[in-house]
């Protein structure tokens, strides 16, 4: 193990892994809940490293939006750099898995929608990517078999399962690897299930992987 590598350790890929991938429409009760169109191919935006708000910090509600939504997300971590990788080999490049929010400026990307304008204000902002603790992939046999819970304020909001993703975790990977060079300590996001929905100023936004890890945020204005 290099220096480098001790002072990089992927169960705190969020301090120094580069990239941000994440896959929308991936569930279909999700799909349907923003009448979107299911498609042939993920559609695929990019959050900035500066989104990640490890468990900690708060979530920083953007100034421009009025209506702030969480979007419930299993993140596959990456463990080592990948290319045009086949879907049969695919899962050999994951490291770990992390819980995600995708915090997502709704009224910002209809706006956007409208305009056939990119999503980067309604997705990319600081603090629109909260993380929770890093899950080998050693605990996760297979990924497709998770449930997914989301509360806010208590009140249970989001809960899905894995095994109703569209596109399944190493097709995603071979997908995007084809496109963006993968390296380790990048994430995927692998899409939200139905119930997004909007939080304010001082909600407290609790998620987990049923039986492997939980998360706690509260929702903050932004000081500037």
């Amino acid at each position: 193990m290099g220096i480098m590598a001790a002072s990089r350790p992927l169960s705190r890929f969020w301090e120094w892994g580069k990239n941000i991938v994440c896959v929308g429409r991936n569930y279909a009760d999700h799909v349907r809940e923003m009448r979107s169109a299911v498609l042939s191919e993920p559609v695929l935006f990019l959050k900035p490293s500066t989104a990640y708000a490890p468990e900690g910090s708060p979530i920083i509600m953007p100034a421009y939006t009025r209506n702030l939504h969480h979007e419930l997300e299993l993140g596959v971590v990456m463990g080592k750099r990948c290319r045009a990788v086949p879907e049969a080999a695919a899962m050999d490049y994951v490291g770990g898995y992390a819980l995600c929010l995708d915090m997502t400026a709704r009224d910002v990307q209809d706006e956007c929608k409208k305009k056939g304008l990119p999503w980067t204000l309604a997705k990319s902002f600081t603090a629109s990517c909260p993380v929770s603790a890093f899950v080998p992939k050693e605990k996760i046999p297979d990924p497709h078999k998770l449930k997914l819970w989301l509360k806010v304020n208590g009140e249970l909001r989001q809960e899905g399962e894995t095994a109703s993703m569209i596109f399944s975790i190493p097709y995603i990977i071979s997908y995007v690897s084809k496109i963006i060079t993968l390296e380790e300590g990048d994430i995927i996001l692998t899409g939200t299930p139905k119930g997004v929905g909007p939080v304010k100023e001082n909600d407290e936004i609790e998620a987990g992987i049923h039986g492997l890890v939980s998360m706690r945020f509260k929702v903050e204005k932004p000081e500037y």
